[in-house]
């Protein structure tokens, strides 16, 4: 101890002068390190505002860049008479087209059934591949999260027992127009319009019987039937989205009489 006191005795300017330079940068850096995780927490603030930024815009956009599938604002308005496959694909199209949405090819989801030289067509085979995404569809918010569930072709149709079990999440919610509206269904203000057309079984698959479903492949206004689904999935009994029954003609009125007014599904293919 006493050979430790002499020396730092000896060589006090010089010690108290390191010490004092060491303080002088342990200072610099405590500030320096201060003004780094300003830096930092001002920078992850500025990527938060501009991802919820960027995020409100887009759910501002009617309809969402993601948008693959909607259900048509207006009808035809020829009754049953679409102008055949070509017809509801052209309308879907023309909807479409309106909203900014025209860079994508549009179906509509709708079967025919066979005719002398017309193979049957199924509606689940002329949508593509899917994800489906409705009009305000967003993938993820800032924190990462998921906002919407697509529809996804395997869980459509329910093709096994787990993806019946799970059932598809086609509902009111989901079945948006191309300007985001709801579709008017049951326990809403009149008039109802819960009703699309599909022409198709449960399954996504043309009807093989000699009944008509289709108002003969979506060229009558007259006689004939189609069948349809319910977009709100309420109603008749059960709570199918693509084959809750059937109308008792073909005329507009036919199709307004049992809460419709010719409305579809539009799935883009591509």
């Amino acid at each position: 101890l006493i050979a430790w006191y002499a020396w730092l005795q000896s060589d006090r300017l010089s010690k108290n002068t390191w010490c004092w330079q060491a303080l002088l940068l342990c200072n610099k850096l405590r500030r320096f390190m201060k003004k780094l995780v300003l830096w930092t927490l001002t920078g992850i603030s500025l990527v938060l505002m501009a991802a919820s930024t960027a995020l409100t815009q887009d759910s501002e956009n009617i309809p969402s860049s993601l948008m693959t599938f909607f259900v048509t604002s207006e009808p035809i308005g020829d009754g049953g008479n679409l102008g055949g496959l070509e017809g509801a694909d052209a309308h879907c199209q023309a909807l479409a087209a309106a909203v900014g949405a025209n860079d994508k090819t549009w179906h509509a989801y709708l079967s025919t059934q066979t005719r002398p030289g017309q193979p049957a067509v199924n509606a689940r085979d002329r949508i593509g591949t899917g994800p489906w995404y409705h009009s305000k569809a967003k993938i993820i918010d800032y924190l990462g999260r998921q906002l919407n569930r697509p529809i996804i072709q395997s869980q459509m149709h329910g093709d096994t027992l787990v993806e019946a079990q799970r059932g598809s999440n086609m509902s009111k919610e989901f079945a948006l127009t191309e300007k985001g509206e709801l579709v008017n269904g049951i326990g809403d203000p009149l008039p109802n319009r819960h009703d699309m057309l599909t022409g198709s079984q449960t399954d996504g698959r043309a009807f093989t019987d000699d009944a008509d479903h289709t108002c003969n492949n979506w060229t009558s206004n007259d006689e004939g039937s189609a069948q349809v689904g319910h977009s709100d999935r309420i109603g008749n009994g059960n709570t199918s989205w693509n084959s809750s029954h059937a109308t008792n003609g073909c005329g507009q009125e036919d199709l307004v009489s049992w809460g419709g007014v010719g409305l579809f599904y539009c799935f883009a293919v591509n």
